[in-house]
């Protein structure tokens, strides 16, 4: 039988070691979708209810496996759905690719139905590599460039492939002229810095009494020595949110996440710290990292692009974070340094503990969003995988998960989208089917495109070694995180026709596709509602009627800005007297001596 361009596509994914692809059907990828029949689905296609829901899927996939994600979409309207998920991989740096078809090349030009400029469309999203394929002898090396680039540029990449050469007999490439024939390896690299990069590194972090360390998802494959450096320096620890699983909070210098999302011993670290070393992250919110000129600074980064960002470090080392710190350690002198920076960034993070548990323990109406998440704490198993969606349940996700060796957690870090929390997961599932996956979702979120998704979770949960997928809705009825926003940035009350948000009975909906569903309208029951859900023999919602009133507090939040707030909400907030109440009941926290504290 002969061998169809679209046949060859899938078989080079499969060399590639492509195991799965997340798209949906449309007549301009025909020819492939032909060639999955012929091919025995493999790799295997991953039906989504729609093309975004299939990008996030592909970016959460890779970011919990570090391989590819592969998503496919038809031309025009689905080509145009994809991007949001490729913007998001291409914020936070993840290796997707994207396979778009295109109309007929003989209608090409034509005002043809669906069809658009998709190199015009996708130049910024895949701007690192996006090309058409015209004939037959492009591949392989089209396809293997776009794997190539987006594993090298951690971005995202694109190939067109229009209908009627999806259907062209595939021939290749010979080593005529102006032919570019391929080959399958890439190889493994390491980038280190320079010698005497590293020397003056060394010599910045020896002067230094009171060191931060701020480490991103660029860490993360460096664990063992990111402790082994911040022991050294007597270091605390804080971290961006794509890297809350980089170092385990456990450990007592790590003072969790970073910026308005972050917690108060972060916050204190950077302000009071004279020297900052920054390991695989581009935090963007220099307001939240010492002041200029207060602080030395050294940065270590693979992506020579990224480096030298944010702050005005005296040293930019470009390299991998592992075998950077590596050449680094054995040039740190540790034995003349004082405990006393140590000491106290350790009982910052202890007396932060102790807040933040009091602030869960505090009454609301009907429940206090904190306490849901601090409930799912103690009781995730050491290989969980969390995904939160965007909006405040992401301040809950940041404050109140404690993230142990060998757990995984990610979020939309960079482009903050809605709407990836469910279909984080589902990627997760495919990436790691023998392990429980746990959604933190709003919602809006959910009424955005989460609960499709449940469809898709309950059409493919047969193939999970690990049937588990947790989606936790916090229900208030509002868009919550912009509600708060305008009340503390924009000075203004809740608008309601933008901001309210229908009841919707998510259990009932989950169990009407044969998933667990269980809500919850009691404080009381909400630690037996997790462990149902983590008992569960297959997907389960969970849906927790929370306080809208209670407040997402930035660490830095002073007396002064929470009376700001108040003001604005008094302006003619619908549901004033219970904003203020919560808010200054939680502030308060941070004030109250010792533990065990009344939570009235």
């Amino acid at each position: 039988m002969s061998t169809k361009v679209a046949d060859h596509v899938l078989q080079r994914l499969r060399e590639w070691g492509v195991e799965h692809v997340f798209g949906y059907p449309g007549d301009g990828i025909n020819g492939l979708l032909a060639a999955w029949g012929r091919a025995d689905n493999q790799p295997l296609f991953i039906q989504s209810r729609h093309e975004e829901m299939s990008a996030f899927q592909a970016v959460g996939y890779a970011k919990f496996s570090g391989r590819l994600g592969v998503c496919v979409a038809t031309s025009g309207p689905g080509a145009i759905h994809l991007l949001n998920g490729l913007y998001d991989a291409k914020l936070d740096h993840v290796p997707v690719l994207a396979i778009v078809g295109q109309t007929h090349r003989t209608a090409m030009g034509g005002s043809y139905q669906q069809e658009v400029d998709l190199h015009s469309l996708y130049k910024d999203a895949a701007s690192d590599f996006v090309e058409t394929v015209t004939v037959p002898e492009q591949l392989p090396n089209v396809l293997d460039r776009a794997i190539r680039t987006a594993y090298a540029r951690r971005a995202p990449t694109a190939i067109i492939i229009p209908g009627d050469v999806q259907e062209l007999e595939y021939s290749a490439p010979t080593h005529d002229f102006k032919m570019v024939p391929s080959s399958l390896d890439s190889g493994g690299w390491t980038a280190t810095p320079a010698d005497d990069s590293v020397r003056r590194a060394a010599e910045i972090l020896n002067s230094g009494d009171k060191v931060a360390i701020l480490v991103g998802q660029g860490a993360s494959g460096a664990r063992a020595e990111v402790e082994q450096i911040a022991e050294l320096l007597g270091a605390g620890v804080a971290k961006a949110l794509l890297g809350k699983d980089a170092l385990s909070d456990e450990l007592p210098y790590v003072t969790g996440a970073i910026g308005l999302l972050g917690t108060r011993p972060s916050y204190e670290l950077m302000r009071d710290c004279d020297t900052l070393l920054t390991i695989g992250s581009s935090f963007p919110y220099s307001q939240f990292l010492p002041d200029f000129g207060e602080a030395r600074g050294v940065q270590i980064d693979i992506d020579p692009h990224m480096i030298g960002m944010r702050y005005p470090y005296e040293v930019n080392l470009v390299g991998d974070a592992k075998a950077t710190l590596e050449r680094l350690i054995p040039l740190i002198r540790s034995e003349e340094r004082g405990r006393e920076w140590y000491d106290t960034v350790c009982d910052n993070v202890a007396r932060w503990h102790e807040i933040m548990d009091r602030r869960a323990k505090l009454s609301a109406d009907p429940i206090n969003p904190e306490y849901v998440t601090r409930a799912l704490d103690p009781l995730l198993p050491d290989n969980a995988i969390v995904s939160s969606d965007s909006g405040s349940a992401a301040n809950w996700y940041a404050r109140h998960l404690t993230m142990r060796p060998g757990m995984r957690g990610s979020l939309s870090g960079t482009l903050a989208t809605m709407g990836c929390g469910v279909p984080y997961a589902i990627g997760a599932k495919f990436a790691h089917p023998d392990r429980p996956a746990i959604a933190l979702v709003g919602d809006g979120a959910m009424q955005m495109n989460g609960l499709a998704e449940l469809i898709t979770a309950a059409k493919y949960k047969h193939l999970w070694e690990d049937p588990r997928l947790v989606v936790g809705i916090f229900n208030n009825h509002d868009l919550n995180q912009v509600t708060w926003e305008m009340r503390a940035m924009g000075g203004a009350p809740s608008f309601l026709p933008s901001q309210e948000l229908p009841d919707v009975q998510y259990a009932a909906f989950a169990r009407s596709l044969g998933l667990t569903g269980i809500r919850v309208e009691k404080p009381e029951d909400v630690a037996a509602a997790w462990r149902a859900g983590l008992e569960a023999d297959g997907p389960a919602v969970i849906e927790f009627l929370t306080d809208p009133a209670v407040p997402p507090i930035p660490p830095h939040a002073t007396w002064d800005q929470m009376e700001a707030t108040a003001a604005s909400i008094l302006k003619g907030d619908a549901d004033r007297g219970s904003m203020i109440r919560q808010g200054f009941k939680a502030k308060m926290q941070e004030f109250l001596p010792g533990r065990d504290k009344k939570s009235d």
